[in-house]
C-alpha cells in the first residue's frame, strides 16, 4: 500500500502529522502511547479472564461443557467478527476521543468472551518442560511475548515498511475465514498442526504491518486505534500459539 493510499482511506488524514514526518519528541510521544495503551489493553484482557475463571468459577464449570458445540462456537466467533468491526469502526472515530476508548474496550471485552473456551480447556492440561510442569496458557503467553518482542524489535531495528504485505494478508485473512466457517460445517478439516501453524505465520505477518504502520503511516493522534491493530494482532497470535502447546501437552 501506498503512502498516498494509506492516507486516502484513513480516517485521521484531515488532522495530525504521519508519525514518520513528526518532530522526533512527538514520534516518540506518538509510539510510547500506542504502547501503553496496548499494554493496558493486554492487562484489562488478563483482569477479565481472572473475574471469569475465579469470580465465576462454578458458572463457567457448568455452562462451558455446553457451549463448546460448533452451533455455539459458530455464534460466538459470528458475533466476534461483527464487534470487531464495530469497535475497530469506534477506535478510528475523527470526532470522538471517548468513542474510540469504547472501541478499545469493547474489542478487549469481545477478545475476552471469545478467548474463554479455549483458555478453559488449557485449564485441563499441563505442560512439562525441563522437569517441571507449567500451564499451556503461560507457557503460550511466554511465546507469544518473545515472538511479538522479536517481530517488534526487527521493525524498530531495520525501520523496514511492511505496507506491502497489506494485499498478502488480506487474502490470507478471507482464506483463514473460509477455511473456520467450513471447519464448522465439516469438523475435522482442520484437524492437526498445519491450521494453526499457518494463522501463527499470518499472525506474524500482521504484527511487522502494524509495527511498520505505527513508525510510517499512522498519524500521532491515533494511538488508540494503533493499540487495537496490534492488540488485535498480539491476540491473534496467542490463540493460536495456545492451539499448537494445547496440542502437544495432550499428546504427552
Amino acid at each position: 500500500m501506498s503512502q498516498a493510499d494509506f492516507q486516502a482511506s484513513n480516517p485521521y488524514a484531515s488532522f495530525g502529522t504521519i508519525a514518520a514526518d513528526a518532530p522526533a519528541t512527538d514520534r516518540l510521544a506518538f509510539i510510547k502511547r500506542t504502547y501503553m495503551h496496548l499494554m493496558l489493553a493486554v492487562y484489562a484482557l488478563v483482569t477479565l479472564e481472572f473475574i471469569y475463571f475465579n469470580v465465576f468459577a462454578e458458572q463457567m464449570n457448568t455452562y462451558m461443557p455446553q457451549l463448546l458445540g460448533s452451533f455455539w462456537m459458530l455464534v460466538m466467533f459470528g458475533g466476534f467478527v461483527i464487534t470487531g468491526y464495530i469497535a475497530n469502526h469506534w477506535a478510528q472515530s475523527e470526532v470522538s476521543v471517548s468513542k474510540q476508548y469504547m472501541g478499545l474496550g469493547l474489542y478487549v471485552f469481545a477478545q475476552s468472551i471469545f478467548l474463554a473456551p479455549l483458555l478453559w480447556i488449557a485449564n485441563q492440561y499441563v505442560t512439562p518442560i525441563g522437569g517441571y510442569e507449567f500451564g499451556p496458557i503461560a507457557v503460550a503467553g511466554v511465546l507469544t511475548f518473545f515472538v511479538f518482542a522479536g517481530l517488534t524489535a526487527g521493525v524498530f531495528l531495520t525501520k523496514a515498511d511492511f505496507s506491502f504485505l497489506a494485499p498478502a494478508l488480506a487474502i490470507g485473512a478471507m482464506l483463514a475465514f473460509g477455511c473456520i466457517i467450513a471447519s464448522f460445517i465439516f469438523p475435522g478439516i482442520l484437524s492437526g498442526l498445519w491450521f494453526p501453524i499457518a494463522m501463527v505465520v499470518l499472525a506474524s505477518g500482521y504484527v511487522l504491518y502494524d509495527t511498520s504502520n505505527v513508525l510510517h503511516h499512522y498519524r500521532t493522534t491515533q494511538h488508540v486505534a494503533a493499540s487495537l491493530a496490534l492488540f488485535a494482532s498480539v491476540a491473534l497470535l496467542f490463540w493460536y500459539i495456545l492451539q499448537i502447546v494445547l496440542a502437544a501437552s495432550s499428546r504427552r
